[in-house]
Order: structure tokens, then sequence, then C-alpha cells
């Protein structure tokens, strides 16, 4: 019979960027403190060291805030060691079903008018207009089937790889994560289904053919290239 006070569950490799921290999914979490307390007692750098960067990976393990908390605690107790990270393959349902809703595409059939705001999470198809004085504001990409004279905010929790696109494009104001690019960018007729997104080399909102996502977004989905490809 195997002795199982001789088990591992942790499994500690060194790599190039520090040091990376393998934790048994199938143990206690007690037993994990237990073990890692003892390990660390003969690994750790001298305080004269430099720094070592910790990774923690959980595998198919979950721990709450305060779990992650003692973990960090005693890794990083007296020693050189700071975590870097903690990966672990699960996480909760509510974060997943937020996920997804993050990565959606809502499907809006309307006119937003003067004074109008319509704000989604996720991707937003908008079938219809925004017309001056209007506001579309979204968490991922903007399309719009129709004229875009209001303002459109795209990446609105910070994705700067959002892009805005619009059958006819003549924005007031144009917002992609924290990027502002105002009326005059633009040619003073507005223009036909272009896309706005950001040029990083800019540094700013360009404006520019439909065509250019398959060369600037890599990561494309079958929506986004069945509209350009019409």
């Amino acid at each position: 019979m195997q002795d199982t006070k001789t088990k591992q569950y942790v499994t500690i490799k060194g790599t190039r960027d520090g040091l990376t921290l393998f934790i048994d999914d199938r143990c206690s979490f007690e037993d994990v403190c237990r073990e890692l307390i003892d390990k660390l007692a003969v690994n750790r750098p001298q305080k004269d060291e430099q720094e070592v960067p910790v990774t923690i990976k959980l595998g198919n393990r979950y721990l709450y805030d305060d779990q992650k908390e003692e973990l960090k605690k005693i890794i990083t107790n007296e020693s050189q060691f700071t975590v870097q990270s903690l990966e672990s393959n699960v996480i909760l349902r509510s974060d997943a079903l937020e996920m997804l809703e993050d990565t959606e595409i809502k499907i809006e059939n309307r006119i937003v008018r003067s004074g109008q705001v319509l704000e989604v999470k996720g991707d937003l198809l908008l079938i219809g207009d925004v017309n001056p004085g209007g506001k579309v504001i979204s968490t991922g990409n903007i399309y719009i089937m129709g004229s875009l004279h209001g303002i459109a905010h795209a990446g609105a929790k910070g994705d700067k790889n959002a892009i805005i696109v619009a059958s006819y494009m003549n924005p007031s104001q144009l917002r992609i994560a924290d990027f502002i690019s105002r009326a005059p960018d633009y040619e003073s007729d507005g223009v036909y289904m272009e896309c706005g997104l950001v040029d990083v080399e800019k540094d700013k909102i360009i404006i520019d053919r439909l065509q250019v996502l398959a060369h600037k977004r890599k990561s494309l989905r079958a929506f986004e290239r069945r509209i350009i490809n019409g």
C-alpha cells in the first residue's frame, strides 16, 4: 500500500522567469499550506538576493480571495519571493456568465434619437441610425447598419482593440476605451462603410476602410468577416 505521507502536494520548478508552483488539485487546502511552508523553508532565497517571481498553477482548483491571500502570505513572508500570478482552470459560474455576456452580440432594431443613450454589454449590432445628440455605448464592438451622426463609445471597459463600424460614418464623437476622437477628424460630408479603430503607432483613433480590419485585427470572428465581405 502506498504511504500517503510521502505524497507530494506541491511541486516546485525553476524557470528563467523565476519559480512555478504546481499545486495538487485533489488534496485539501490545509494540506497544501502545510507542505508549502515546509518546502519554502528550504528553498527561500537569501535577503540580499534579487526578488524571485513565483507563478502558482492551481489546476482544477478554485480558491476564494481569503485563500489566495493566505497562499501569498505564506510565499512572501520574510522572503524575496513575489507572487506574479495564480492560474486556475476553474472559474465561478457567475464569472462564466459575465464573460459570456461580454462576448454576446446584442441586436437592436431602432433609431437612437437626440438625448437617448443605448448601452449594452458585449458587442452591439444596431439596425438603425444614431441621430445627432444620440449616444451608443458598448463594452465590445459597435456595428451600425445605418447612419452614425451622434456619439459612439466602444470598448467602454478599456478594450483598446474594439472597433466601430457604420454604414455611414459622420459622428459628432468616437470613443474607444479612453481614446476620444471628435468631429474635425472626419471628412465634413461623412464616409460610407468605414470603421473607427485605435492605431497604436499614432496613439489615436483613425477612420479607415472596412477591409483593413482583416489585417489589423487578426482575431476577427465569423460575424466581423461577414460584414467586411458583405
